[in-house]
This record gives structure tokens, sequence and C-alpha cells, in this order.
């Protein structure tokens, strides 16, 4: 019997307007009665995870930062913590600054970055649909480095980045991977996001990578959160729908007949 059953947010559990249909919060409501633990598992930053656990009443842990950290929701405390050194965050940025290419820090309790832009400007849209204690908190700053030296931005959980022109996008991740210590999400596809602003329907279509602490995944945080709660990996069932969930799918425990994993695409 599966115990666990862990699901991807964007593109997965939400739809592209940022929602969960009644539909899947039935499912999840049905998983609980039998006893199964539903954990999200996103690469979105703790706040904005933990409100939608609480919508959805999975609410016990939670995975944010595309594994980087594990929450114990019940207890209010961290179980994991692989977030990205300060250092390495400062000679990201300055490449990202060198290169004019858009980029967002991700921290534990909001999105620092210069504008509104692409995955950011979707977050912003979405806000306007959620009561004030759900919203994603975005923190607007003229100087992102300067941000960081002078403030308390607490743990980095990951960094972003994006741009339409495919060639500059290549080249940019090319020049962030000479740096060692972290992980770049391989992408070959655009991002899409739909943003839903009163009658009008926008399409956002950018290249979009993730930047996280080396060895850093979210099958890494389900083994960590298995041995915690005491379960084995083969009984976890993993949804999702995008790179950074492939890790998690294919060594988790749900098989079709052919005893291959089911992968979501």
């Amino acid at each position: 019997m599966y115990k666990l059953i862990a699901i991807d947010l964007d593109g997965t559990l939400l739809n592209s307007y940022g929602d969960v249909s009644d539909e899947n919060k039935k499912a999840i409501e049905n998983a609980r009665k039998r006893d199964i633990e539903v954990v999200l598992t996103s690469g979105r930053m703790s706040d904005s995870v933990i409100a939608i656990a609480d919508e959805v009443g999975a609410n016990n842990f939670m995975i944010a930062g595309n594994g980087a950290l594990i929450y114990d929701l019940k207890n209010k405390k961290t179980l994991y913590n692989q977030c990205i050194p300060k250092e390495k965050v400062l000679k990201i940025i300055k490449i990202c600054e060198e290169n004019s290419i858009y980029y967002t820090i991700n921290t534990e309790k909001y999105i620092l970055a210069k504008s509104l832009n692409y995955n950011l400007m979707y977050y912003y849209y979405e806000n306007s649909k959620k009561k004030e204690d759900k919203k994603t908190r975005i923190n607007i700053v003229e100087d992102v480095e300067k941000y960081i030296c002078e403030n308390d931005v607490g743990e980095i959980t990951k960094i972003t980045i994006s741009d339409e022109t495919e060639m500059i996008f290549k080249g940019i991740t090319k020049k962030l991977k000479e740096i060692k210590g972290i992980n770049i999400l391989e992408v070959s596809n655009m991002s899409r996001k739909i943003i839903n602003s009163g009658t009008e329907k926008n399409e956002l279509r950018y290249f979009y990578t993730e930047i996280t602490k080396e060895n850093v995944d979210k099958f890494e945080a389900l083994k960590k959160l298995a041995e915690y709660i005491g379960i084995s990996t083969s009984e976890i069932v993993a949804i999702g729908d995008n790179i950074n969930d492939l890790e998690m799918i294919e060594k988790s425990g749900l098989r079709n007949n052919n005893g291959k994993q089911c992968i979501s695409r």
C-alpha cells in the first residue's frame, strides 16, 4: 500500500490560472481519509506552498524550493535545509547583471527582484485573487545585490532565470554552470502561463530555469521525509509535469504493469 503522495503544484495540482479544482481537492480529501500522507512538493517559496497546503488540507508536511526545504506544518519547524550560500548567490547576481538577464531571488518568505516580469508577473496577478494572508510576497528593489548585503533576507532556496530569446537564455546558463556548488535545471521548452485579468486572457511565454544548491532535488527531500516519518521510498507516489519532477517520479514507488515508473508529462 502507498503511504505518501507527493504532488507538484504549477502545471499539476494547479491549473494554468493558479487554481486548485474541486475535483483535485476531493481527491486529496479521499487520500487523507485513507491515512495517506499528501505532501505538496514544489519549486515555490515556503509561504506560497503553505498557503495552498492549507487550502487543500495537506497540512502535515511540505517541500519547497525544489527540495531545498522540508517543513513540518503542524509543529512549525524546518526539518531539512539545503539553501544556496550567500557567496554563491552574489556570484549568480553578478553574472545576471553583467548580461542583463532577468532573475528573481526566492527566499523562505518572499521573492526579491528588480521588476515584475515573466513568472513573477504571473504570481503578481495570481495574488489579486487571494486573501492577504495567502498572497505570495513580492519585494521589488532597485539594487538586489545591495539589498541582500545590507538586509537579513533569510534563507535563499532558489534563483530563477528567464528570457524570451533562446540564444540569450542558453548563453547565460552556460556561464552560470561555471560556478561550482550549484545545480541548474536543464530545460528545452518554453514555459507558458496564462494571466486572467478581468475578461482578458494574456499568455506569457519564456525560457526559464531554476538554480539551487548542488545535489538539491525533490526526490532527495522526499527520501529525508520518508526517513523522518518511517516509510520506504517504495511507498511513495509522485505526481508532476516538468523536468524538476523527473527524479522524484522515476525513483518513487508507483510503477505500471510493465515494471516501469509512471511518469506524468
